[in-house]
């Protein structure tokens, strides 16, 4: 019984150090199981001096010590692998060895089996996908009795006289076989407790990160501005429990939610000085209220203590700050610190995207409006030279183009909308060759195939009328024969698919820019659709060129 008590005092030393372990950045290498050199490393020297205090701290009994440096060598292999588990196995051996007695050989050789034996059942788990089963208690409890039994054997079969080492054993086999197995499985339930709380600590930060982010989604896009940040704010304030949240650009407070906000006015200028720090550092400014105090720079009855500002990040400067604020009564957590610097990268990355899709749009818009400027004259100017012939010889057929003539421009002027169906965007085509025939007369010939499942597909505005003026403009118009322009509207698989073949086959692709016209049109398909969709041309030089548009099926914008 007395042996037990002293094992039991040396295992309490064990879980104890192991309980200051975990409030060390040593325990790191333990929860992720030692993947790397330098953590194997750690693992090696920490549990060598587990092994080496455990034979010194050990109860001397029979000319041999009864002790728990197991306890050393068996975590060392269950965390490491077999290699940790063996070096740090006979490095704890052979320091018992250095001791002498008449079990230094055995006790050698066996505590470097044990390290051994259990970095075998590392790999044995790891080699199954159990690697987890390593944290549970009472695997560990059942590893660590196996060792312990083998290091009994390997007593009473090395050690001589044999009689001395079954007396031996038949003292110290119960209270170490008990005692180190249960203490070897207790400091893993400590490491196992910890790896929980890092886990559970882990996803509660990613599951709040994540819902802020999906809640704030859009808002931002809409501008930075008081009200976009007002709503912000205000999904924070609700997500993370804090006391208070503000929002600021580089000026003025945009927006404040929670205790305070009858002091915190919104469109104020920035007051506080360790906003402005952070602003001009770019750097997260921390007042816990402890080590560096926070005061309200506007009213001495203010309720908060402690603050965290973090910039928003741009492209190349600050573009404003988030501030998470606790009240004098109440600590700031550390997930609450690690939970604000990511918010800040979402919110700034959403007005980066914001600001994006501004410019984008714009770009797109000024294209498009060029696109119909470089139409408008040069299509009026040769359509009224057209009608100035027509109008002497065929009165009628100069009233129909006239129609015609207008119903084109009528159709360009209303192009506001992005998006319009296969069938009025035909009709615009319809129109500009019907002049363009009256114009060339018998060396313009037209055919249509179109499917008519397909006259109600969405398209974006503007996609087939520039191909078709490219053809007559650069291809049909160039031949002395007579031209052919055929229009295909048909679906193949899931992608819409509009061809406009001419018989010239004089594409030229372009040598610097994409210019207007094609180039446009397929700017902004690909920018809506992606890049799997857009223009493609097949060309056949003096015979065909087959400008293919390829959109999605049933698609909007």
């Amino acid at each position: 019984m007395q042996l037990t008590i002293g094992l039991t005092q040396q295992m309490s030393l064990y879980l104890v150090m192991a309980y200051l372990l975990t409030k060390t950045p040593v325990l790191r290498p333990m929860v992720d199981l030692a993947v790397g050199l330098p953590h194997k490393f750690v693992l090696y020297i920490t549990f060598s001096m587990l092994c080496i205090m455990g034979t010194y701290f050990g109860e001397q009994t029979h000319d041999a010590i009864a002790n728990t440096r197991a306890m050393g060598a068996v975590l060392s292999g269950l965390l490491g692998g077999p290699v940790i588990g063996f070096l740090v196995g006979l490095t704890g051996g052979l320091h018992r060895y250095s001791l002498g007695g008449f079990t230094d050989t055995a006790c050698a050789i066996s505590t470097t089996m044990e390290g051994l034996f259990a970095g075998l059942m590392h790999l044995k788990l790891l080699r199954s996908k159990q690697l987890n089963q390593l944290f549970n208690p009472f695997r560990v409890f059942a590893i660590a009795l196996g060792a312990e039994i083998l290091q009994m054997l390997t007593i009473l079969v090395v050690a001589k006289p044999f009689d001395d080492a079954l007396q031996l054993v038949q003292t110290i086999a119960i209270p170490m076989l008990l005692v180190n197995s249960l203490g070897a499985a207790l400091f893993m339930s400590m490491i196992r407790d910890q790896r929980t709380m890092a886990e559970k600590l882990s996803s509660v930060y990613s599951a709040k990160a994540l819902k802020i982010a999906e809640r704030t989604v859009g808002h931002l896009n809409q501008g930075f501005n008081p009200t976009t940040a007002s709503a912000v704010a205000n999904i924070i304030f609700e997500e993370t429990g804090v006391s208070a949240v503000a929002i600021t650009d580089c000026d003025k407070l945009l927006a404040f939610i929670g205790a305070g906000a009858d002091h915190h006015k919104v469109d104020t200028p920035i007051a506080s000085a360790l906003t402005k720090q952070a602003i001009s550092s770019n750097k997260v400014v921390f007042a816990d209220g402890i080590e560096q105090h926070y005061s309200c720079s506007i009213s001495a009855q203010c309720p908060l203590g402690s603050c965290l500002i973090v910039p928003l990040r741009g492209e190349n400067e600050v573009i404003g700050t988030v501030k998470l604020y606790e009240k004098k009564s109440r600590f700031f957590l550390h997930l609450n610190q690690t939970l604000g610097e990511g918010i800040a990268r979402v919110l700034a990355n959403q007005i980066l995207h914001g600001r994006f899709l501004d410019q984008h749009n714009l770009l797109v818009q000024g294209e498009l409006k060029l696109l119909q400027a470089q139409i408008n004259p040069h299509f009026l100017f040769n359509a009224l030279n057209t009608l100035n012939a027509v109008i002497r010889l065929d009165p009628d057929k100069a009233r129909s183009l006239t129609q015609h003539l207008a119903a084109f421009l009528r159709a360009n002027l209303k192009r506001g909308a992005e998006v319009i169906t296969v069938a009025e965007e035909l009709e615009h085509v319809r129109s500009y060759l019907t002049i363009e025939k009256a114009r060339f007369g018998e060396a313009l010939c037209v055919e249509w195939d179109i499917s008519k499942a397909l006259l109600q597909q969405k398209i974006p505005t503007f996609t087939l009328q520039p191909l078709v003026e490219n053809a007559v403009k650069h291809g049909t118009s160039t031949l002395l024969e007579p031209g052919k322009i055929t229009i295909v509207a048909e679906q193949v698989g899931e992608q819409l698919r509009l061809i406009v073949r001419d018989n010239a086959g004089a594409y030229q692709p372009p040598s610097h820019s994409d210019g207007l016209g094609m180039g446009i049109v397929d700017k902004r398909i690909k920018a809506v659709y992606g890049q799997h969709y857009g223009i493609t041309v097949e060309c056949q030089p003096e015979q065909y060129t087959n400008i293919i548009v390829s959109l999605p099926v049933s698609s909007t914008l």
